[in-house]
């Protein structure tokens, strides 16, 4: 999993490769685009040619709410299955053969994400994007591994946003207090706690198993501005930063295994994770 964390404005979409609306930008060197470029490399070489099929999701989370971006924003459902993996339900899956490929789909997507204005920001993303690539064996159409890339929405105070629109103050509530979650749930391993709050947003539980499943890796891109006025963000991430550093992946693995394997042995059967607000 990789994921860009980072104050409203700071560039983690562009980073990410998915600001497609700006010029004369070679957006090549996004995240984007160079993770898939090196999974197409990789599976063009002997002896994994023709041997995977590689498919696309990508969705986002508004709220508490999560929307397909590749199935006109269709709502999506945060289910847990019998093996207590969770699962986002009835996403659409797109086959991809090729980088341009990828590209075409971001660009989809990122045109019907939502976003909105702000004093920072002229076009502020204001949810969570998950794209995500996994890999199926054609000979048993068995997926191999996952890489989710995830452009977070950005965190900022209420007076950063200069408004008192009902909405736009809303949603940046619901984008602290998912982002507060996420620290919550990373300064809980660092300290190996019983108990990891992963099921405090929507955000977390789809998340869960992409710091505690198995073989699970986790790098942070950490945004900040070079303004005066943002020291206060700028020190907020890079302490944040610092603490996701120094999470070991070995111990992380040997969480994870406990974590599932208590799970397993609490409820054997299928078992629904509600949304924290199931209205339309």
């Amino acid at each position: 999993m990789v994921f860009a964390y980072g104050q409203t404005g700071a560039g983690k979409t562009f980073t990410m490769g998915g600001d497609l609306s700006q010029r004369d930008v070679d957006f090549s060197k996004g995240i984007y685009a160079l993770t898939a470029n090196d999974i197409f490399i990789h599976l063009n070489k002997p002896p994994n040619k023709g041997q995977y099929n590689v498919y696309c999701t990508f969705f986002e989370i508004y709220c508490t709410k999560v929307f397909d971006l590749f199935n006109d924003k269709k709502r999506l459902r945060v289910l847990e299955d019998h093996k207590n993996l969770v699962q986002v339900v009835g996403k659409k899956e797109e086959h991809v053969e090729t980088v341009d490929q990828v590209m075409t789909l971001i660009r989809r997507g990122m045109s019907v994400r939502t976003s909105g204005t702000t004093s920072a920001n002229e076009h502020s993303s204001r949810s969570h994007a998950i794209f995500q690539m996994t890999l199926k064996k054609k000979t048993v159409n068995k997926e191999y591994g996952k890489i989710s890339l995830i452009d977070l929405a950005g965190s900022e105070r209420g007076r950063d946003t200069q408004t008192t629109d009902k909405i736009t103050l809303m949603e940046g509530a619901q984008i602290n207090k998912s982002l507060l979650t996420l620290k919550e749930c990373i300064r809980s391993l660092g300290r190996n706690a019983e108990h990891i709050p992963f099921r405090g947003s929507t955000l977390t539980k789809v998340l869960r198993d992409s710091f505690i499943g198995e073989k699970s890796k986790v790098c942070m891109i950490a945004m900040i501005s070079p303004g005066s006025s943002d020291v206060e963000h700028t020190l907020n991430t890079l302490r944040y930063a610092d603490r996701v550093k120094e999470l070991n992946v070995d111990e992380l693995m040997q969480r994870g295994a406990e974590i599932h394997q208590k799970q397993n042995l609490n409820d054997p059967y299928d078992m629904q994770i509600p949304d924290d607000d199931d209205d339309d």
